[in-house]
């Protein structure tokens, strides 16, 4: 299935306009197809780059943009992690804390436990010297 289109107008230098037209005719592709090889070079590259990735996380953090604008960009893996993180950061109280106390040993483990108790003919290590 084609994906949608949306048409795209610009202002460019005349003299760049008359290169990318001479390149397009040593490759036999259209101007439109160089320039979405362009395009999609030039965001793949971005979208590598460390420096716009933290600007971009510091604009997601400080809700400048939404998930989805982050997931268009870098992809859902790197969106979700920021996601994760994000929601670490906002939590209140940012340490989780128990609704009630522990149980106890037995509860827990559903019946009496039993000690260890350090055996009298053992060395230092715990071995059995029998």
């Amino acid at each position: 299935m084609a994906e949608e289109k949306t048409r795209v107008d610009f202002n460019a230098p005349a003299t760049l306009v008359e290169r990318a037209d001479r390149v397009v005719d040593v490759l036999d592709i259209s101007r439109t197809r160089l320039l979405i090889e362009a395009l999609e070079d030039e965001l793949e590259e971005i979208t590598d780059d460390k420096e716009f990735c933290r600007r971009l996380g510091d604009a997601y953090y400080d809700d400048r943009v939404d998930f989805e604008t982050v997931e268009s960009i870098l992809g859902r893996e790197e969106a979700m992690r920021m996601k994760l993180l994000k929601e670490s950061i906002d939590r209140e109280p940012p340490e989780p804390t128990l609704a009630d106390d522990l149980p106890s040993d037995e509860t827990f483990y559903d019946g009496p436990v039993s000690e260890w108790a350090p055996d009298e003919e053992s060395n230092d290590d715990g071995e059995s010297l029998m």
